[in-house]
């Protein structure tokens, strides 16, 4: 079975990323990424993302092999052997957070997300957010530095950063987390059910203008965004099964 797996290779613009493309090219028989059934994406998280992001929807599963900085997301690079590790790994399907925004042109805007939507403060003024979560205001203003909402595979992402929850695969929540808040002071975010629909309100949008971003797409002078799951979507991670996502989002909680 796995003599019949159309690998297709791409990288990063890094350097050791580079070069594992070419030893990887010579190595093994490869097709156009495009017509392949598993790409092995060379570089790190970042660019592991951009690979999920440039063929979704297209059914094709991907296997990430380390050679950026963190490689959270990523496999351990090794050049021999690659054909049966990929017949031995495990498969992570995972819904994307689909965000709409409308800017203060009255334009409408659509991103999917892996690891977060985040809005943030543009200028030196904090923002103030009104969150209502399926059409209920649960927060009447957030004065703030941001506020995002993430899935549970980046909540040990820009969510960690922000001291929101880590949250298990398959929790079936996700993360809703203030950036630096400063009122109401004392509230530490919330975790809400994976079908909730997130609607973020801009105030004194004109004096304080926001942006919204989606993983690696932003979207400046925001005054209005909606996400929620996009269970339409599917991607397909894939991990060696002694280092699978499962277990390092698991492994996190417990990091001094």
């Amino acid at each position: 079975m796995s003599r019949k797996l159309r690998l297709g290779f791409v990288a990063s613009r890094a350097k050791d990323a580079k070069k594992a493309l070419d030893r990887l090219k010579r190595r093994y028989a490869h097709v156009a990424p495009g017509d392949a059934d598993i790409i092995v994406a060379l570089g790190g998280d970042g660019f592991c993302l951009a690979t999920l992001h440039r063929y979704l929807g297209e059914g094709v599963r991907v296997y990430g092999m380390n050679r950026g900085t963190v490689g959270f997301l990523m496999n351990a690079f090794r050049e021999e052997g690659l054909i049966e590790r990929i017949a031995a790994a495990q498969t992570v399907a995972l819904h994307p957070l689909y965000m709409e925004a409308i800017t203060a042109s009255g334009r409408q805007r659509r991103a999917h997300a892996i690891n977060e939507v985040s809005l943030l403060r543009q200028t030196r003024q904090a923002a103030k957010i009104r969150i209502l979560v399926d059409g209920v205001v649960r927060i009447q203003e957030l004065i703030c530095d941001g506020v995002l909402l993430a899935t549970p595979a980046g909540s040990t992402a820009y969510n960690l950063s922000a001291h929101g929850p880590i949250i298990p695969l398959g929790a079936e929540v996700m993360a809703l987390t203030p950036i630096s808040a400063f009122r109401p002071r004392r509230w530490r975010g919330a975790l809400l059910p994976h079908r909730a629909v997130v609607r973020f309100e801009i105030l004194e949008q004109e004096k304080r203008p926001v942006s919204a971003v989606a993983d690696h797409t932003e979207i400046r002078d925001v005054r209005a965004v909606e996400v929620r799951e996009d269970l339409r979507q599917t991607m397909q991670l894939m991990f060696d099964p002694e280092h699978n996502l499962e277990e390092r989002i698991l492994n996190e909680q417990f990091i001094p």
